[in-house]
């Protein structure tokens, strides 16, 4: 019998699409649209404009987030920004030359500490508007050379963690470390210059290669759980999680005015409390009643749910729009959920919020690099520590977002690996430049990967953001943490699907797997995880590497008695 079937309807032609489509159609068949593969890769003009706009919105918080870690470490302030004060604090230095039982007391090392001398305090917020330039052009740098040389939708910021490792271990709180901010951008600046000359041999893709599989499969998850973790906290997210005594992590979500901060302190001689040589003053971490009260928590959740419903139901730019209404109802004052508190701080913040274009020139940081500790071994520590942090976190980091997106082959490389590479470690040479610490793709890229994001044009597009950045800092510095720890904790939740390539039934790749998983939030480190897991991979299998090199040894000895 005869089936009829019917012809397919003919494509619809140019006068029939939209004007979206014939944008999409033209860029595809333009220059710029077979440069980037747009095609190749199955994605649309429109498509990577979306994931770059995602990509962004997730990551922008570290503009102010960056500039704040950084400047904790006193740029460089130093005790020269500190004006002189009247020997009684309540008078004023202007009224204290009128009076004669009262003196100005010259300014010493105890001005950069609380209480905070007015001309330091000064100081340190020039510098954190210059650090917040400062990571806008080494992020729009290192998005740039990423997008246009390696064609990968990877994203690079300053990395969080390695910016509080400058901040506080190697300069210290206020510069009470064991090297200038000078001399730590020096050894930035050399460590970027080592990492790049590794990335051009094509060293660093044959030491990443070492990492054991299960180790690079379980990274993925790892990562995810740690963006999670970030989104859970209270200065990069939610505020779900707070800090406990005794268990270390507990439910959080109290309002700010239930929270408080914690030091590690000791009793001094005189029997008073003096803070730990090397401690540093968390941020207020510790809820001191009213858990689960936040009315930012709730509103985050809300947040949370809009993009949670939005993936469910396959919504393109679902992080986009939670984060815009949330951000939206944060920038009302006078409400619980404000971003603008009705505090000093606040009304600064307000104050350059209502700005809107800003700009801001660097005075104090770009090129304040100073070779003068180069023969101290502090200095050669830290440049060390930062090279290996390098090595493991932004390559394996590198990794995991190629095979999140579907890049890599079955030997685990992928196209545009080598410029990559180049492009990350070429970024940490001009951060260092410019005066912040190391750039790295950042994992807040899997947010634009999930949108569609496909070539470099996702990264140059967070590149063009970034350049608007320039202009409207005071927006982009305004977007709260609970507007963007919604959208971590889901895109940690989409990177978890990797765990099912581990072979959880043989114990030697499950265990090291899972040393790798839990390691990274725990330890808030991508590297340590790494570490763990590597090292935990090699313990296991010592023994039959042994085993199986006396048994070659012996086999090839038995070889030469007979002949």
């Amino acid at each position: 019998m005869d089936i009829e079937s019917n012809p397919p309807p003919p494509p619809p032609s140019s006068a029939t699409q939209s004007p979206i489509n014939r944008l999409n159609s033209y860029v595809a068949k333009s220059r710029v649209g077979k440069r980037f593969k747009v095609t190749e890769r199955n994605t649309t003009f429109t498509t990577e404009l979306r994931a770059g706009t995602a990509t962004f919105l997730t990551m922008a918080y570290i503009l102010a987030v960056n500039a704040s870690i950084l400047s904790d470490s006193g740029g460089t302030c130093s005790v020269s920004d500190c004006i002189p004060l009247c020997s009684d604090p309540t008078v004023s230095p202007a009224d204290c030359l009128n009076r004669p039982n009262l003196s100005l007391l010259p300014p010493d090392t105890s001005c950069k500490f609380q209480p905070v001398n007015p001309g330091y305090a000064a100081c340190l917020e020039k510098t954190r508007k210059d650090l917040i330039v400062a990571t806008v052009a080494a992020s729009l740098i290192g998005c740039a050379i990423m997008g246009v040389l390696a064609n990968l939708p990877l994203a690079l910021a300053p990395g969080m963690g390695t910016n509080a490792y400058f901040a506080y271990t190697v300069v210290g709180f206020h510069g009470s470390g064991n090297i200038s901010y000078q001399s730590a951008l020096a050894a930035i600046f050399l460590e970027g210059l080592v990492f790049l000359l590794i990335s051009a041999v094509g060293l660093r893709a044959k030491l990443a290669k070492l990492v054991p599989k299960p180790v690079r499969i379980s990274s993925s998850a790892g990562i995810g759980l740690f963006l999670a973790f970030i989104g859970l906290q209270n200065n990069q997210g939610l505020g779900l999680i707070g800090y406990s005594s005794s268990t270390l992590v507990t439910l959080g979500g109290c309002p700010s005015s239930a929270r408080a901060a914690v030091a590690p302190v000791m009793t001094s001689s005189n029997g008073t409390l003096i803070l730990i040589p090397g401690g540093s003053v968390s941020g207020e971490i510790l809820c001191l009643h009213g858990r689960m009260e936040s009315a930012t928590l709730w509103l985050g959740i809300v947040g949370f749910v809009i993009i949670a419903y939005c993936l469910v139901k396959n919504v393109k730019g679902a992080m986009i729009y939670g984060i815009v209404f949330v951000t939206a109802v944060s920038w009302f004052r006078n409400t619980k959920v404000t971003a603008f508190p009705d505090t000093p701080a606040g009304d600064s913040a307000y104050e350059y919020f209502k700005k809107v274009v800003d700009i801001h020139k660097i005075e104090s940081t770009a090129g304040a690099l100073s070779f003068k500790s180069i023969g101290e071994a502090h200095f050669w520590e830290a440049l060390v520590t930062f090279l290996y942090v390098d090595i493991l976190d932004t390559t394996g980091t590198l990794y995991s977002m190629a095979s999140f997106a579907g890049f890599t082959n079955a030997d685990g490389d992928f196209e545009g690996q080598y410029f990559a590479f180049m492009s990350d470690a070429s970024a940490i040479v001009v951060g260092s430049l410019l005066g912040t610490s190391p750039v790295t793709v950042f994992i807040e890229s899997s947010t634009g990967i999930r949108e569609g994001g496909r070539t470099g044009l996702t990264a140059l597009t967070v590149a063009g953001y970034f350049m608007m950045a320039f202009f409207f800092t005071p927006l982009l510095a305004s977007i709260p943490a609970w507007a963007v720890g919604p959208p971590l904790i889901l895109v940690g939740v989409m990177m978890m699907k990797a765990v099912v390539e581990v072979e959880w039934g043989d114990m030697r790749q499950a265990i090291p797997a899972f040393v790798t998983l839990i390691l990274m939030p725990l330890t808030y480190s991508i590297a340590y995880g790494l570490i763990g897991g590597i090292g935990t991979y090699i313990v296991l299998h010592m023994w039959d590497w042994v085993h199986q090199l006396f048994s070659n040894n012996n086999i090839n000895s038995g070889a030469k008695e007979g002949v």
